[in-house]
């Protein structure tokens, strides 16, 4: 452990964390808590014969998130954070309202598309940003990963539940209300930023927009990430009518197959991370993962009538889903120029959210016109095209960033400052930012030498 690993957060920090984790949550209950049930709900409505309607109605969320995420991003720079995210979730809150009022499978798309609008994720990371130390910033982020990734998991298991016990459109309400109530926690509960400031760890920069789409290795992780979240949505266009047709489940039956599955997962992707980061094995973990994604969609393919090798098939991709969810924002991080990681994380968010669209339309265009084991066709093509450019990816380099704020400097002192710490061990890459006041250092995952650069940036340099 680091030494900045062991400072402990602030009040301040952690009330940031806490409540815009939570936001971070919404969202992701917004897009998933129907998943696992929404393509049998939007069969009951108008329209809902029509599975194309339906994988747009799924995927048109992403759409416009991918469309707004920046420019919500840009506009809290100039407006502020919190008005920003405020006007955010209140139109995320009448896209929510807008999906439980509509009686056709058009309104409920509409209102998927107005939810969508909402796109605040990238104002949220800026005002974690300008809440937090640099110190401290990536444990910030790490937890709220950690609660995205818990929302996602309620909201299989939980989503068919709320199924029996609300409905759909009682699903959607709830998440609109949940929306109204974040904004008091915004207005009231999460900090106030003393100064609104860039971030060249979180924020995008369009002037560094071009250094990450010529970087091949970030290209091959924005495919990944495209592609697993387009098989994500794309698999839900028909799993749900795969549990009910071979097993015989009703929708409000599903979590008895997603929990079990889920938690088996969770425990097989833990040592899988472990393994790969401790002992440098990153690639082959990944690599591996990946393969396993293309074993679960054709076993999707050739099991669709076998509820036991439905359920086997759906283990095998949630243990991949999982460990290449964990993997691939680490090895953006990895990866990205020091200076250009906002800028990469933003295109890499933007593709993910690229992925949920052209899933859920193209899984359900496949299902209407080729038959629902074509859609897992597309998923396995489009997850070995991933397998083989992974396969010819560099081996990550075993390095994290180290960020520390020395204040505003002038251009021949920051030179200067970069010079010397390049010498320091363990130290791969420098880079000081006059403006922002921040250096941020590429260094070995273990064995550099922390205390001495410390002593450097605290003695005036």
């Amino acid at each position: 452990m680091s030494r900045s690993d062991a400072i402990p957060m602030t009040r301040t920090e952690r009330r940031a964390a806490v409540s815009l984790a939570g936001i971070f949550g919404l969202r992701m209950l917004g897009m998933f808590l129907i998943l696992p049930v929404f393509a049998l709900y939007a069969s009951t409505l108008p329209g809902g014969e029509n599975h194309t309607l339906v994988g747009l109605a799924l995927g048109i969320y992403g759409l416009t998130q991918a469309l707004l995420m920046i420019p919500f991003g840009m506009a809290s720079d100039r407006y502020g954070r919190k008005p920003v995210i405020i006007v955010g979730l209140i139109v995320f809150a009448l896209g929510s309202f807008l999906a439980a009022w509509a009686d056709t499978l058009w309104g409920v798309l509409l209102g998927r598309a107005l939810q969508g609008a909402g796109a605040i994720s990238a104002a949220v990371t800026a005002l974690l940003a300008d809440l937090t130390r640099e110190e401290k910033r990536t444990q910030a982020m790490a937890f709220i990963g950690s609660t995205i990734g818990l929302a996602f998991a309620f909201s299989l298991t939980m989503g068919p539940l709320f199924y029996q016990w609300i409905g759909v459109p009682g699903m959607f309400a709830m998440t609109g209300v949940l929306a109204l109530l974040a904004i008091v926690v915004i207005r009231y509960y999460t900090p106030d930023p003393g100064k609104v400031a860039f971030h060249s760890d979180a924020e995008a920069n369009p002037a560094r927009l071009g250094d990450v789409l010529r970087n091949g290795e970030l290209l091959r992780l924005n495919w990944g990430i495209f592609a697993l979240h387009a098989a994500q949505m794309a698999m839900f266009v028909v799993v749900p009518f795969a549990l009910l047709d071979a097993g015989g489940l009703a929708a409000e039956q599903h979590w008895q197959v997603y929990l079990p599955v889920l938690l088996a997962s969770f425990a097989l992707m833990v040592p899988a991370i472990i393994i790969g980061e401790k002992r440098g094995l990153l690639k082959n973990v990944f690599v591996a993962a990946i393969a396993l994604l293309l074993a679960a969609q054709v076993g999707l393919a050739l099991s669709m009538h076998l509820f036991w090798g439905v359920v086997a098939a759906l283990f095998a991709f949630f243990v991949a889903f999982n460990i290449l969810e964990a993997s691939l924002p680490s090895l953006v991080s990895k990866i990205a120029p020091p200076e250009a990681k906002g800028t990469a994380m933003g295109v890499y968010n933007t593709s993910q959210a690229l992925g949920l669209f052209f899933g859920g339309l193209a899984g359900g265009w496949l299902a209407q016109h080729q038959g629902f084991a074509a859609v897992f066709v597309f998923c396995a093509a489009l997850v070995g095209l991933w397998l083989a450019l992974a396969a010819g990816m560099a081996p990550p380099p075993r390095v994290r960033t180290q960020m520390f704020h020395v204040g505003p400097l002038s251009e021949e002192d920051a030179r200067r400052l970069a010079t010397r710490l390049t010498v320091f061990t363990g130290v791969e890459a420098v880079t000081v930012l006059p403006d922002e006041g921040a250096v941020l250092l590429k260094v070995n995952q273990t064995g550099w030498d922390e205390e001495g650069i410390r002593h450097l940036l605290q003695g005036g340099h």
